[in-house]
């Protein structure tokens, strides 16, 4: 039998003072839904974004679908929370007192991403040209500030929950070390200052990587301008991608496709005639955009559509050549008719 104080190593509970999870050997885990829907509500409501020329606010938020917990194993912390939340804003220019609303999204806010990489969409209720400045208030200026609320619900969250959940062993001083899945618990204030003073300017020294050039034409049995509106309308773009599109088809309007998987800015639009736009795949190297370049030329019983890509990874050309033919032209042809004479 093992004996009290002689050290014996089958009595592993004197290792702990309460005698429970000894070594913190086993997974605990604790539930943080509850308190996260309240702080997201605390940090989001009533949230306020200023430019010098308007003003919008958060009045609601109308969903917080998801979970968090925070969970132990062999006193290592992990977090895991998977967030959609919807709302609804208001706001106004200074130059008129009339107010405008719409709503704004986050689709997933995960663990899978750092704060500055969360999504957030925005829409306006009216479409005039007026609601559509009050609306990139509340796109442009209001993203970054958001996304710092929610770079402070992840600091929140691992303050809160990482309180008794580690448990003390028998070590100098009665404390244990403990890590979590971001490495420190300063990240998150990190993360903060960095979303706040992210200069819009600023640029990244990434590897280098070997890059290929694609080119290709492709015929299209419609008028330019129908294939124009096919590329760049958010609505023609979810029916042939099959999901949800942001697409906005102006000068530095961004656009995100299949989830996020591709993303990108827009450089130059020639109506009807020529696309030009920052694009890079998710799974490519940090801040590495290729540049896309279609050009429409209208014929008389079709329309030419000229692509030339720079600045694909070698590694990935084969793959974007087979996705730009299978995933849009193929299926652009498909949803609207494109591949069969129509004049």
């Amino acid at each position: 039998m093992a004996k009290w104080g002689e050290g014996d190593p089958r009595w592993i509970v004197e290792e702990r003072p309460d005698a429970t999870n000894v070594n913190n050997w086993h997974w605990v885990e604790k539930n943080a839904s509850t308190w996260s829907k309240d702080k997201l509500k605390e940090l989001l409501v009533g949230l306020k974004v200023k430019d010098g020329k308007g003003e919008c606010e958060i009045n609601e938020l109308s969903k917080i679908e998801g979970e968090a917990s925070a969970n132990n194993r062999k006193a290592k912390l992990i977090f895991f929370y998977e967030w959609e939340i919807s709302g609804k804003w208001s706001g106004f220019i200074d130059e008129t007192e009339k107010t405008y609303k719409g709503e704004f999204e986050i689709p997933n806010l995960s663990e899978e991403n750092d704060p500055d990489e969360i999504e957030i969409r925005v829409t306006c209720d009216d479409t005039s040209d007026e609601a559509y400045k009050v609306k990139e208030i509340m796109r442009k200026t209001g993203t970054p500030i958001i996304q710092a609320q929610i770079a402070k619900y992840i600091k929140d969250l691992r303050e809160e929950y990482s309180q008794g959940i580690v448990l003390p062993t028998k070590t100098v001083g009665g404390t244990t070390k403990i890590t979590d899945n971001i490495g420190s618990e300063n990240v998150a204030k990190k993360e903060i200052n960095k979303i706040i003073h992210k200069k819009a300017d600023s640029k990244q020294i990434g590897i280098q990587i070997r890059t290929k050039t694609l080119k290709s034409k492709e015929e299209f049995k419609c008028r330019a301008s129908d294939l124009y509106r096919a590329l760049t309308d958010p609505g023609m773009v979810s029916a042939f991608t099959g999901a949800t599109a942001i697409v906005e088809a102006e000068k530095g309007g961004k656009f995100s496709l299949n989830g996020g998987n591709i993303s990108g800015e827009f450089i130059e639009l020639i109506p009807n005639k020529k696309l030009v736009k920052k694009w890079r795949v998710k799974s490519w190297p940090d801040e590495h955009y290729s540049t896309v370049t279609i050009e429409l030329t209208e014929k008389e019983d079709c329309t030419d559509l000229h692509i030339q890509q720079v600045g694909i990874p070698d590694a990935d050309y084969d793959r974007t050549v087979q996705g730009w033919q299978n995933h849009f032209w193929e299926r652009i042809k498909q949803a609207f008719g494109f591949g069969v004479r129509l004049f």
